[in-house]
């Protein structure tokens, strides 16, 4: 603790010292630093729980952003400057800022179990944000003090620097690696992460950020960005001029007719990101086409499934039934059977024929575009 104060007093004195309830001589020793801010917690209330306290109280102090080192001697005071310089380049105006050092978790030296872990939450930092960064789990950060003060963390312990980050992500905050050195002295080292308990704890938030940036952050970021756009300059821009092939673009414009007309009643929207990052395709183009099973529609959808059903059946057109007769739930599952069957033909034979017809449309589209280039 002592060199690590120290080290970074050689570059700043504007420090605040966070005593988590250490229970050794780590208070006696911060009594000798009486220039620096000390706060001392009587009990352990772990690293998540304090970092939101010393947001707070960077905040009173009037600081902006809050750089923060751990105390094990791993990080190296004169990567401060790394920090500083790339928030130097920040102009007014731009989107705030997140940086998070990044310790070269492939290089040697680095331990096997701490590279593993970090690649598990990259991997799902990935999926939940659609962002990639190298490293997620260095505590050697630069966080903008009045954004974390402004949003809601649930977590506590090592868990909520996963959780700012991706909270961060959420709200539009740039959040991206720098690169910083990093010293792994096994034999001097104290760590407080426990391997089992903190784990489960970090996989069990991954997975509720799934659910959430499926169904609530995914849809509703690409609905805005769709909105802010306009249909006709997010046609022009986002799909005919996009540089994927025509075939690509049919197939993402198919894939949400397919989920829109499919049988997979509130899924729909899980289902078709899952399905655009398994083909590779525009996420925001096959979201947008897979609400063709919008409210005014559904009945539509639920009469011509019933009716594709009978004649796959082969029962014919049935002109009995009436779209006024479908009046509630039961309705449905009591043909449920001819209504899922109907439903599926319906969903395949309609995204077949939207991508023969974008296919073409596309092809036709790019030629014009190589002959006026």
């Amino acid at each position: 603790m002592a060199s690590v104060v120290e080290g970074l007093m050689v570059y700043t004195n504007q420090i605040i010292v966070l005593n988590d309830g250490s229970t050794d001589n780590t208070r006696e020793i911060l009594q000798h630093f009486t220039q620096i801010e000390v706060r001392n917690f009587q009990k352990n209330r772990g690293k998540g729980k304090v970092l939101k306290k010393g947001f707070k109280i960077a905040e009173e102090l009037g600081y902006d952003y809050a750089i923060t080192i751990d105390s094990d001697g791993q990080h190296y005071p004169d990567d401060l400057d790394v920090f500083l310089s790339e928030l130097e380049k920040r102009n007014p105006g731009d989107k705030e800022i997140l940086l998070i050092g990044d310790r070269n978790m492939g290089s040697d030296g680095v331990p096997g179990v701490s590279a593993t872990g970090n690649d598990f939450s990259s991997y799902w930092y990935l999926v939940v944000t659609g962002f990639q960064l190298h490293d997620t789990q260095s505590g050697y950060r630069l966080y903008p003090v009045k954004v974390m003060n402004s949003i809601t963390f649930y977590t506590w312990k090592f868990e909520f620097e996963i959780e700012t980050i991706v909270k961060a992500t959420w709200r539009k905050i740039d959040v991206k690696n720098v690169p910083i050195k990093v010293l792994y002295d096994q034999k001097n080292r104290v760590s407080h992460f426990r391997p089992f308990w903190d784990i489960v704890r970090i996989v069990l938030l991954y997975m509720w950020f799934v659910l959430v940036s499926f169904f609530w952050i995914h849809p509703r970021n690409k609905y805005r960005d769709f909105k802010q756009k306009g249909f006709k300059k997010f046609w022009k821009e986002d799909i005919v001029k996009s540089n994927e092939s025509p075939a690509k673009k049919a197939t993402a414009i198919a894939l949400g007719i397919f989920v829109g007309l499919s049988p997979f009643w509130g899924v729909h929207t899980f289902l078709v990101f899952v399905l655009a990052a398994f083909l590779k395709v525009n996420k925001v183009t096959a979201f947008l086409f897979s609400n063709i099973s919008i409210p005014p529609f559904i009945p539509i959808i639920v009469y011509v499934s019933f009716q594709t059903g009978s004649l796959v059946m082969g029962k014919g057109w049935d002109w009995s039934l009436k779209l006024q007769h479908i009046s509630s739930t039961t309705d449905v599952f009591l043909g449920l059977g001819q209504y899922v069957l109907g439903s599926l033909v319906l969903a395949i034979t309609a995204s077949i024929l939207v991508w023969i017809v974008f296919y073409l449309l596309f092809s036709v589209l790019n030629q014009k575009q190589i002959i006026k280039s």
